[in-house]
């Protein structure tokens, strides 16, 4: 039988947008998945890959699309573009977290990643209202029962 999914929201529930990743993971948990949240820097969200087989990662997104703008990457198939998360507080954040785990052989043998494209990464709480339609939507996907 497979490992049921972890799935890590990477952010900042302070920095507007940046908390979307948290916020998802917060709510999956709530749906009983098995779910943590990271705002750490990227060698630490490393630990959390350990004796992993499958780790979604959610996190917002700068990558010049629209807000609420919805990309998936499959992370143990592709590279994952370091342009489109960088809205990390550290230098060695998600992206570098997920390449450096594929050099050195540590990186679970399934990586999915969800971004959703931020507007706004100030201080503050609370999503903007085109993320969190975008998450709300993300959330009922990921917790139906039929999602791999």
């Amino acid at each position: 039988m497979t490992e049921p999914t972890l799935y890590i929201g990477v952010g900042h529930a302070m920095r507007r947008d940046d908390g979307v990743g948290p916020w998802l993971a917060e709510e999956l948990a709530k749906r009983g998945q098995r779910a943590a949240t990271h705002e750490g820097d990227g060698a630490a969200l490393m630990a959390l890959f350990e004796g992993e087989e499958r780790v979604t990662l959610l996190d917002a997104t700068q990558s010049g699309a629209a807000p609420g703008t919805l990309i998936r990457i499959e992370a143990d198939r592709e590279p994952l573009p370091a342009s489109f998360f960088r809205n990390s507080t550290h230098e060695f954040g998600l992206a570098e977290a997920v390449e450096t785990a594929r050099s050195l052989g540590t990186l679970p043998p399934w990586v999915h990643v969800y971004g959703i494209e931020g507007e706004e990464f100030g201080f503050g709480e609370g999503l903007t209202p085109k993320v969190a339609e975008a998450a709300r939507q993300l959330l009922d996907r990921l917790a139906c029962p039929t999602h791999p």
